[in-house]
């Protein structure tokens, strides 16, 4: 399959290329250039990823992709990966059962496997990899890259803002070729210094005086966000009628999977973000303007703790039916003035497929404990936003499927007193010991606690184009 930039001004791209690149040579996200057929979901998830795969990267053998899905699958820790919990008039779609257990696992398992095959189609060396995470995008791209020859990884998270797990998690990965950075700021600190690594010559001349390819592993890959496809097909085939999705959303590249499954046959009617007090993706659903002019707000579900959200620029491309122009001037507007409005374009079909609601951290707190209440299921603070979300939005009479987002355990001091209305001890470890008494459920993620710290480096924002060739050894 080949792929387009959403601003119109790049070359088009076999699925290798735009694997290797991450971002489009004019700042574009890269999008399937030809309009997509059907797909039908397999008997298990393990057969429909690989046929999803095959959907969207073609160009690799069939019989690699086999052995990448299968050694991805491997790293879960129940058979085909994913599974259901139906809690009355909603299916949760459980994806934190990877190694980092959180979704993201689902395509950092597989991607590593996938720009080794790209460059290595493509005559590349290594490959070094920077992304930027405002929690468990880092965690899982260290999980899937350590150790992997010919490929380097640096994660750039917020120092302060995520979850003590989810800061373990990445300062305490081993693996000598990934590391990880603390910047003193927030996600879109992290995300814009990403984005002008890329955009650096320099530094893309120093990575190719030194037989290195530079890529991301964020969903603005395409390696990152179709896999995600996979799982809301295979949904489709399990729940065998029409349904609708919640999804806890950040960066936007999860609900967007959802929209690729419905182009690509899946039942899924209406689509409802779900967003924390950094709503500024639920506003432009409901309004058409995106205004990222507001104050950043860190709250109790911090992958979420996003204001420029890369994926919208997809559903753009999309709803605009390829119009490169008009997506390229609300993308300089945005980068400008920091906000824009869509006029005259199809917003009807946001109204009419898109839905949206958002939480304050003390809602989502009491959505963890009505779930708990009603069902006896914990759920992690951004699963929680889903459910407020589908309780504030009118219903449908759909089956309605909820991203899982993330292990329960991740956010043990959230969760602790969200049930006990208690505030917990400080410590995460000793949340992680009460919650499991009081829920008398198993705790995960304790390994943590005695785990060394390996990348204790955390740097302000004007520090990090020299901290990245470092940590890329470029």
């Amino acid at each position: 399959m080949d792929y387009v930039s959403t601003r119109g001004m790049a070359p088009k791209a076999a699925a290798p290329q735009a694997l290797l690149a991450g971002l489009a040579p004019d700042g574009g996200l890269y999008v399937p250039a030809e309009p997509l057929a059907p797909l039908a979901p397999g008997a298990t998830f393990r057969d429909t990823l690989l046929a999803t795969l095959g959907r969207f990267f073609g160009e690799f053998p069939q019989a690699a992709l086999a052995q990448a899905v299968d050694a991805a699958l491997a790293r879960f820790d129940i058979p085909d990966a994913l599974a259901f919990r139906d809690c009355g008039d909603a299916v949760f779609l459980e994806l934190f059962h990877g190694p980092t257990q959180a979704f993201k696992d689902v395509a950092l398992t597989l991607l590593p496997a996938l720009l080794r095959q790209a460059a290595d189609a493509q005559g590349r060396g290594p490959v070094c990899v920077l992304t930027a995470t405002s929690g468990d995008t880092g965690s899982a791209a260290m999980a899937g890259f350590a150790d992997v020859p010919g490929a380097r990884l640096l994660a750039l998270y917020p120092a302060a803002g995520i979850s003590e797990i989810q800061r373990r998690q990445m300062v305490c990965q081993p693996g000598a070729n990934v590391a990880a950075i603390g910047l003193r700021g927030n996600f879109d600190d992290a995300q814009r210094a990403v984005k002008a690594a890329f955009a650096d010559p320099a530094l893309r001349a120093r990575a190719q005086a030194a037989g290195a390819h530079l890529t991301s592993a964020n969903s603005i890959n395409v390696g990152r966000l179709f896999p995600q496809v996979a799982y809301y097909l295979h949904a489709a085939g399990r729940l065998a009628v029409p349904f609708d999705v919640c999804v806890p959303t950040g960066n936007f590249g999860n609900i967007l999977a959802a929209w690729y499954a419905r182009l690509l046959g899946a039942p899924i009617r209406r689509l409802a973000v779900a967003c924390n007090a950094n709503r500024v993706v639920c506003d432009f659903v409901r309004t058409g303007r995106y205004d990222a002019r507001r104050p950043f707000r860190v709250t109790n579900a911090p992958s979420m703790d996003i204001l420029v959200s890369s994926n919208v620029e997809r559903l753009l491309w999309l709803l605009t039916r390829g119009n490169d122009v008009e997506v390229r001037t609300w993308q300089s507007q945005l980068q400008a003035e920091g906000a824009f409005q869509i006029a005259g374009h199809p917003l009807h079909d946001l109204r009419a497929d898109w839905a949206a609601a958002w939480a304050t951290p003390d809602e989502t707190e009491r959505a963890i404990a009505d779930v708990w209440e009603r069902f006896g299921y914990l759920v992690d603070p951004h699963t929680a936003i889903a459910w407020k979300a589908l309780r504030d939005l009118p219903p449908t009479g759909r089956p309605t499927l909820i991203a899982a987002t993330a292990s329960p355990w991740k956010f043990p001091r959230t969760v602790l007193r969200a049930l006990t209305g208690q505030e917990p001890p400080e410590d995460d470890f000793e949340a992680m010991e009460a919650l499991a008494a009081h829920t008398r459920l198993a705790p995960s993620l304790t390994h943590l606690r005695d785990a060394p710290i390996l990348h204790p480096q955390a740097i302000d924002l004007p520090q990090a184009p020299a901290a990245i060739l470092q940590a890329l050894g470029l």
